[in-house]
């Protein structure tokens, strides 16, 4: 059977959510990881508002139906040292009438206290609204790997509500291993995201995760060990931002990324 995946927005960067849903599409896959908003970080992402704008998100929401594609994941959800849960609700109300399969949140509050009871608040309000919680650990975060992930999680003890999204490359490049992820609980492990890049790790590593990353085959990560690593059934989705190639058709971009995953990985 051919293994389900999800599109991420990073990997079509320049397209809206319609377009990102119809891409998605296009190449094959069930469900999309959206930016529910532009983010400065993101220069080329277009402008869009589903979560002000009612209309647009009822269009949106319609454009998924008849796709027939699942909102597996929304970003972005960052929580800092100042951060108050409660300013997300309008973005929370969003993600559940849009029946997002997971809210994706990276932490950089450095106090470590703080930082649980923020994560936990947020977690509670997720919930208030149907939603569950993954946290992804980053290295230039202050959740920067699987093990500090590991422990937040726990902190807040909501085991498959409230766990983690595992980037190949986020794994990689805080030193962890495949052993380790095997070993991590399973209803910790929600969500795990595919890309391929070299052993060496780049000196900026905000700008290989956001927009560097390598299509799978082209690199030295192993996909197919990842993915066994991963707790049976984990949802899958395809993150390959190639901002070089920007040129390139959006649909062709994407597609190509999506098949070079399916041709790493063994069918299931």
């Amino acid at each position: 059977m051919t293994i389900r995946l999800a599109l991420d927005h990073i990997t079509t960067v320049d397209a809206t959510p319609v377009q990102l849903a119809w891409a998605a599409r296009t190449a094959g896959c069930s469900g999309i990881c959206l930016f529910m908003e532009p983010m400065a970080v993101l220069p080329l992402m277009p402008q869009f508002d589903i979560i002000g704008d009612t209309r647009a998100r009822a269009d949106f929401k319609r454009v998924l139906s008849d796709c027939g594609i699942s909102l597996d994941l929304v970003y972005p959800f960052t929580l800092a040292g100042r951060t108050n849960p409660g300013g997300f609700e309008r973005a929370l109300e969003c993600a559940a009438v849009l029946e997002a399969g997971l809210i994706n949140v990276l932490a950089y509050d450095r106090d470590p206290a703080r930082r649980i009871d923020v994560f936990g608040r947020f977690c509670e309000r997720a919930s208030v609204h149907g939603l569950r919680v993954a946290v992804e650990f980053y290295p230039p975060s202050q959740v920067r790997s699987l093990a500090e992930a590991l422990d937040l999680v726990r902190a807040v003890g909501r085991p498959g509500q409230v766990g983690i999204n595992v980037d190949l490359l986020h794994l990689m490049r805080s030193g962890g291993t495949l052993d380790e992820l095997v070993a991590a609980p399973a209803e910790y492990i929600l969500y795990g995201q595919l890309c391929d890049g070299p052993v060496q790790a780049p000196d900026a590593l905000d700008a290989e995760a956001s927009s560097q990353r390598r299509l799978a085959g082209d690199g030295d990560f192993d996909l197919p060990a990842f993915v066994r690593a991963l707790p049976k059934g984990t949802p899958l989705s395809v993150e390959i931002p190639r901002n070089h190639a920007i040129a390139e058709p959006r649909d062709a971009r994407a597609m190509r990324a999506v098949e070079s995953v399916r041709r790493a990985l063994p069918e299931q």
